[in-house]
C-alpha cells in the first residue's frame, strides 16, 4: 500500500468510526436509560430504537452490496425501518449494537483490501469509496438525530 493510499484508508477509518467532527454512535447512546429507547417525542416520526435499527439495517445492506453480487436489498422504505417503537428486550437492543460494530469492523477490513475506485461489478456505477462515504454520512446524520431525541427527552448532557 503506497503512502497516499494509506492516508486515504486511515482517514476513511476515522470518518467511519466517528469522533472527529461528530459524536460516535457509542457516545450518542452512552447512558441511555432503557425506558427511553422506544419513546417518540411529540411530532417526531421515530424513536431511538428505530433510528438505531435503521442504522444497522442500512449499514448491513451497504456492506453486503459491496461483497455479494446476489445480495438483495431490503424493500425501501418499509424494510429499512422497524415497525416497533422499542426493542422487544435488552437482548434485541444489544444484538443490534453488536451487529453494527461487527459490520463496521468488516467494512473497514474491506476498504483496506478493496480497489476503492473500481466500480462494483453488480452495481450501477458505485464503488467501495462511494459506499464508505455513504455509510459515514448516513450514520452521522442519524446519530445527530439520536442526540436531538435525547435532548427532547432531557437526557443529553
Amino acid at each position: 500500500m503506497n503512502g497516499e493510499h494509506k492516508i486515504l484508508i486511515d482517514e476513511l477509518k476515522k470518518l467511519l468510526l466517528g469522533g472527529n467532527a461528530h459524536v460516535t454512535l457509542k457516545d450518542a447512546l452512552k447512558g441511555l436509560p432503557p425506558e427511553l429507547r422506544g419513546i417518540k417525542p411529540p411530532k417526531m416520526p421515530y424513536s431511538i430504537w428505530q433510528l438505531t435499527e435503521h442504522i444497522r439495517i442500512a449499514q448491513w445492506d451497504m456492506l453486503q452490496f459491496c461483497k455479494e453480487a446476489n445480495h438483495k436489498s431490503p424493500k425501501w422504505p418499509d424494510e429499512y425501518w422497524p415497525a416497533q417503537n422499542a426493542p422487544n428486550n435488552d437482548s434485541a437492543w444489544n444484538e443490534s449494537l453488536k451487529q453494527i460494530d461487527a459490520d463496521m469492523d468488516e467494512f473497514i477490513e474491506l476498504i483496506k483490501r478493496a480497489d476503492l475506485y473500481k466500480n462494483i461489478p453488480h452495481g450501477q456505477g458505485q464503488n467501495v469509496l462511494l459506499e464508505a462515504l455513504q455509510i459515514a454520512d448516513h450514520n452521522a446524520y442519524h446519530i445527530g438525530e439520536i442526540i436531538a431525541l435525547r435532548r427532547m427527552m432531557d437526557d443529553w448532557k
